[in-house]
């Protein structure tokens, strides 16, 4: 390339000089603060049962708040296009699907089976799971976890392990589930606050950072790192660090969905506009810390 130099510019060799000590150091910090700040797009959705009282406005109030997509309850394969199109009204789609089942009960691949089905007629890529197993082993419910992996990748299909004792307690737990089933459509749903509610002397972020290789699904929801404590404020009033915790899903180059839940304080009675309002001020906090879709 040449450079055409103004008669009162530097020597040539100055200016190459110039360009090569400063222009890589410009992009280096450029890419530092984009990484530190910037999602790289996921998919953002709200979950509709973060509605509570509000559940008749949640399609309208959701799209309102610009979101895309929703995180829902498993639909009976019967009511597909029927959801489709109340979706579509707001226009909406789902990002994840809830699954049920309960991992004691012998029929539960074949539940799961049936939903997973349901998620590929709807175009729905990832399931949260709460893998629940009242009356059997751990590892007879991870046998079965392994069935119905097989079952999601006939589907298209990844199911979050929910972070739930006793297989996703926290990260360290998270973990030695996914080594168990060893199966790549059995990941994990990492849920930030759960990890203060279940366990003391840790945080989301370092329980995030053992076990961001899994995570599958994410969900942001804010706690007061209390144990046990059944409070979860709108994101960005509470404490635990979601931009610390953003910014290891953006340095691991998560691609997955991000799903914002509120659930408010025990004890607290909220109405239909206060619980609106929180969710129309969790999300423009959240994009205040990065792009999403």
């Amino acid at each position: 390339m040449k450079l055409r130099l103004m008669s009162v510019a530097l020597p040539a060799l100055a200016v190459m000089l110039a360009i090569a000590f400063t222009a890589p150091t410009t992009a280096v910090a450029a890419k530092k603060c984009c990484a530190a700040t910037k999602a790289p797009g996921n998919m953002l959705a709200i979950r509709l049962a973060s509605y509570y009282d509000a559940r008749p406005d949640a399609l309208e109030h959701a799209a309102a708040c610009g979101f895309k997509y929703v995180f829902m309850n498993i639909i009976e394969p019967d009511k597909v296009e029927e959801v489709r199109g109340k979706l579509a009204e707001h226009g909406l789609k789902v990002a994840v699907f809830r699954g049920d089942t309960d991992l004691s009960r012998p029929g539960c691949v074949d539940e799961m089976a049936t939903q997973l089905a349901t998620c590929q007629k709807m175009g729905v890529r990832y399931m949260f799971l709460s893998p629940k197993h009242k009356t059997v082993s751990k590892a007879v419910a991870i046998e079965r976890l392994k069935k119905i992996g097989d079952v999601a990748k006939k589907h298209n299909v990844t199911i979050g392990l929910e972070t739930h004792p006793d297989l996703g307690t926290n990260g360290d737990i998270h973990v030695a589930t996914m080594k168990a089933i060893d199966h790549p459509n059995i990941r994990v749903n990492y849920d930030c606050a759960n990890i203060t509610y279940y366990n003391e002397g840790t945080d989301a972020v370092t329980e995030l950072n053992k076990c961001i290789d899994y995570v599958g699904t994410f969900e942001f929801k804010d706690h007061d790192c209390k144990l046990e404590s059944w409070c979860f404020p709108t994101l960005g009033e509470g404490k635990v660090d979601i931009p610390a915790v953003l910014k290891v899903l953006v340095d691991h180059g998560y691609r997955g969905p991000i799903t914002l839940e509120i659930e408010g304080t025990k004890g607290v009675k909220r109405s239909a506009e206060e619980v609106k309002k929180e969710i129309s001020d969790s999300a423009k906090y959240i994009r205040s810390l990065g792009k999403f879709d």
